[in-house]
């Protein structure tokens, strides 16, 4: 019940900004990655890799977060 309820809460919108813990860490992975990559694009595994290891996400979830922050290229 616990885990619930962090996932919860991981997904909530933040009062101050409007993102969520998810959408946060996100952005702070892609920003890691390219600056480690010299501000080349980021390969979307790379950023998953990264990001799975701070919160519970799968691949869908986490190419819409990229959508919906419109770091994403849609094709």
């Amino acid at each position: 019940m616990r885990n619930h309820r962090k996932e919860q809460l991981d997904r909530m919108p933040d009062a101050r900004d409007g993102l969520t813990r998810v959408e946060r860490v996100v952005l702070w992975q892609l920003a890691e990655l390219q600056k480690e990559r010299g501000g080349r694009d980021v390969p979307t595994a790379m950023l998953y890799g990264r990001v799975v290891e701070h919160v519970d996400i799968s691949v869908d979830e986490l190419q819409r977060t990229l959508q919906r922050l419109g770091t994403l290229r849609v094709k």
